[in-house]
């Protein structure tokens, strides 16, 4: 069960303990997670020899470099929050690609 507070923040509810998840949308970069689509998009599309269930990886780490490449230093906070934004760009696309085939 989740639910959506009035401010806009999700929290999940199971067994009388409430988990606040709002943490991760401060981690969420952009450029980084459009960047990680794009690099999945390519791979999934003109890359045969990658097999689907390394694409999630593979977006994971380039998220995670990318973030460094784009604050231009190292952190755990930046590589995790990289990382993050590499896995949300498979969630794009996901949700996208459900979307569109609803519709047909």
């Amino acid at each position: 069960n989740h639910i959506a507070s009035a401010a806009g923040t999700y929290k999940f509810q199971k067994e009388g303990v409430i988990m606040d998840l709002t943490f991760i949308t401060g981690m969420y970069i952009p450029l980084v997670a459009t960047a990680c689509l794009i690099i999945g998009c390519i791979m999934k599309k003109w890359i045969s020899d990658v097999d689907n269930k390394w694409i999630p990886t593979i977006c994971c780490a380039a998220g995670a470099l990318l973030a460094c490449t784009a604050q231009q230093k190292f952190s755990v906070d930046i590589i995790v929050a990289g990382a993050v934004s590499g896995l949300a760009s498979t969630g794009l696309h996901q949700l996208c690609r459900q979307t569109i085939d609803g519709r047909e």
